[in-house]
């Protein structure tokens, strides 16, 4: 595996484990974890605390922070994780554009598996009946890695580490 710097995309719907993988994967390769949630303007916050699903116009800045981002740590030699849910096609082309060494993995779960494990957290503003809205707009990639979620986090991240083979 070359030493060029990659950005690792940890995507799916909410509650598929985006956070809890990237936070393990920062650990075991010392790459840094970012939660793509945190790069949401204040506006998107409230208006998905408020149940009302985002639409592209809202998304658009939080796409461009998220871009800068990567391609900041990529310029630099550094490699990332980002937990983003890069639901459509066109989100992916415009994380990865202009960005090499950026690859998705699609952390991919049924409705029914998903949606328990949202009703038994708390504190998460995402609402688990926003969840069927969040498999309508997923276009499955056909360009990343996909992973199975129905395994614990340690064995989702040793496949992870495993197929991306970071020279470790």
């Amino acid at each position: 595996m070359s030493s060029h710097p990659q950005a690792l995309i940890l995507m799916g719907v909410s509650g598929c484990g985006k956070t809890s993988v990237g936070e393990r994967l920062s650990q075991i390769l010392g790459w840094p974890f970012f939660d793509g949630d945190n790069y949401h303007p204040q506006e998107n916050i409230a208006k998905m605390a408020a149940g009302i699903p985002l639409n592209d116009d809202d998304r658009t800045p939080w796409l461009v922070n998220l871009h800068d981002l990567i391609t900041e740590h990529l310029e630099q030699g550094q490699s990332l994780l980002l937990a983003c849910s890069a639901l459509k096609q066109r989100y992916r082309s415009q994380l990865s554009n202009g960005n090499p060494g950026t690859v998705f993995v699609h952390l991919k779960g049924d409705f029914d598996l998903i949606f328990s494990r949202m009703q038994a957290r708390s504190g998460h503003y995402m609402k688990a009946e926003m969840l069927r809205s969040q498999f309508a707009a997923l276009e499955e990639p056909t360009n990343a890695l996909t992973i199975d979620i129905d395994q614990d986090v340690e064995e989702i991240v040793a496949e992870i580490v495993a197929q991306v083979n970071p020279g470790k």
